[in-house]
């Protein structure tokens, strides 16, 4: 069964009710920052903000390129 979030009005606001084993299995608790990311297929909540997952895409890319230089770098 796929798990689902209740929403609830708080104040003026809605919040999100997420299951406690989902909380559970994504390492996240009370007061964790979720980024939201509008998809297509609807909206994605992450820990990760995409912008530092773009950055470490890019690094592993440059590593790779130089992994002799960056191995030489390493031995100073």
């Amino acid at each position: 069964m796929v798990p689902t979030i209740t929403l609830k009005k708080v104040g003026g606001s809605l919040a999100a009710v997420i299951p406690k084993d989902v909380l559970q299995r994504q390492h996240i608790g009370l007061n964790d920052e979720l980024f939201v990311i509008e998809t297509p297929d609807g909206i994605l909540l992450s820990p990760t903000d995409p912008a530092t997952r773009t950055a470490l895409a890019a690094y592993a890319e440059v590593a790779r390129e130089n992994r002799a230089t960056l191995g030489a770098l390493a031995k100073l």
